[in-house]
């Protein structure tokens, strides 16, 4: 019997005159009365096999029924191709079809497609080249982002997807509740009573997990956590989600300078891991969706990043003798066009920009001496701004107490986090990289909708 062998091993491991069996998805089939041409891929790789059948051999009403998007198995010989394009290609001996595709419905036809009709089209998207492309590269980050850390001594933590606690203290939250939104339950003051609800209290999607993370941190030394986040905000951009995943290592004892030196390290490796494991698909972005994609991903491999404090940076910024859409001063948070300049065009290296003002800063973020700025970093790629954000956290109880009754953010739903401080506080660092702005670089597409399987956005929960 004949075992199935997927099309991207068949052509690493090519035995002519093999008998071998493939089963996949129709992209296109083409041909006269006598041979017909059918090119087959099964997703594990971007190329196709193209398949080769003697119209003799087979019934008319089967080869009918193979068009675009159909389901099919082949059984066949492995030989040299006669025609240009491949090197090799399947002489079938017998085809099964798993499952018919109407020809005339097919969204998806052999002719370019718009990404915004593709997006309308998500549970089908996955089958064109641009899309199994990124999300074989998805992949690829993901598993290396497990491996990186796992190599290095850290341990996995899952932190809650429902939580009770801001972590950002911005508000823009999901609220969860099993409460019947006709007849919600209300006290004396005309307030929701969550004592009703599922939890007895109110709660909701998290935006980080990064505060228990800090936890964890202060017990198994460095730990990371990895999954999805969520944020309420009404922004229809090509850079906003309001579901996406993110990565947050916490490590214990690391100051600044070891959390930029882990920052730096991670996104070298993961650009590295996909340079030399997803060669195939990164060409192909390359070539068809946006040239230089490659050069970029090196440009970051190879350049030590610059390290400058934000000061630094509002200095050389005034300094350009541009005129920004967005103004320049010290006190203001740097916009996307102020970090692309000094990425692309003043240092021509990847930038950390450190010591913030506190103003714009979160309330964990530990505070320098001058009483004004923190040690909160962010660094800075090429084509896409700010992709990394952390800090050294405010270990000292009475600061930290402090700047969150500055902030006037809930004291009593922050007791456990205070706790860490209180017993047996110790130094340490943290970092959030947003894995779809992650993936928006090293796949070069130009909307954060398009590196995610099903996008959330305002308005938008289809599929």
């Amino acid at each position: 019997m004949v075992r199935r062998i997927k099309v991207k091993k068949l052509m690493a491991e090519p035995t002519l005159g093999k008998d071998v069996l493939v089963k996949g998805w129709v992209r296109t089939k083409r041909g006269n009365r006598n041979i017909v041409f059918i090119a087959l891929n099964d997703g594990s790789t971007i190329n196709n096999i193209q398949i080769v059948a003697d119209a003799a051999s087979f019934d008319e009403s089967l080869l009918k029924d193979i068009t675009t998007g159909a389901s099919i198995g082949v059984t066949g010989r492995l030989v040299e191709s006669q025609g240009g394009g491949q090197n090799i290609e399947i002489s079938a001996l017998h085809i099964e079809i798993y499952g018919k595709s109407d020809a005339n419905t097919y969204p998806l036809q052999k002719k370019g497609h718009s990404m915004e009709f593709l997006r309308e089209n998500a549970h089908l998207r996955f089958r064109t080249n641009t899309f199994g492309a990124v999300f074989r590269i998805r992949h690829a980050m993901a598993f290396a982002i497990h491996k990186y850390f796992n190599d290095i001594g850290f341990f996995y933590l899952h932190t809650p997807i429902i939580t009770g606690s801001d972590a950002e203290g911005a508000g823009e939250m999901f609220h969860v509740t099993t409460l019947d939104l006709k007849t919600i339950p209300r006290g004396e003051d005309g307030a929701i009573d969550f004592r009703e609800d599922f939890f007895g209290k109110e709660t909701n999607l998290t935006v980080s997990g990064q505060l228990e993370g800090e936890l964890g941190a202060l017990a198994l030394g460095e730990i990371y956590t990895f999954g999805p986040t969520f944020r309420a905000e009404n922004s229809n951009t090509p850079r906003h989600l309001a579901e996406f995943w993110m990565i947050e290592p916490e490590m214990a004892f690391y100051d600044l300078n070891d959390n930029m030196d882990l920052a730096e390290d991670f996104v070298k490796y993961l650009i590295r891991y996909a340079l030399e494991n997803c060669k195939e698909d990164l060409e192909f972005l390359d070539r068809m969706v946006n040239p230089g994609l490659s050069g970029r991903l090196k440009f970051v491999v190879e350049n030590e990043f610059v390290r400058i404090t934000y000061t630094e940076a509002v200095d050389i910024l005034s300094a350009s003798g541009r005129k920004w859409e967005f103004p320049v001063g010290w006190g203001r948070d740097l916009q996307a066009e102020h970090e692309r300049y000094l990425v692309e065009e003043h240092f021509l290296k990847p930038v950390i920009i450190t010591d913030y003002p506190k103003e714009i800063k979160a309330f964990y973020m530990k505070q320098n001496d001058d009483g004004r700025t923190v040690r909160a970093m962010d660094v800075l790629f090429p084509g896409i701004g700010e992709i990394i954000g952390g800090s050294q956290r405010e270990e000292v109880y009475d600061k930290l107490l402090a700047r969150i009754r500055e902030l006037k953010l809930p004291e009593k739903d922050l007791w456990w986090y205070l706790d860490t401080r209180r017993f047996g506080t110790a130094p340490h660092s943290g970092f959030g990289l947003g894995f779809e702005r992650f993936i928006l670089f090293v796949t070069g597409m130009a909307n954060i909708r398009d590196v995610i399987p099903f996008p959330r956005t305002p308005k938008n929960a289809e599929f």
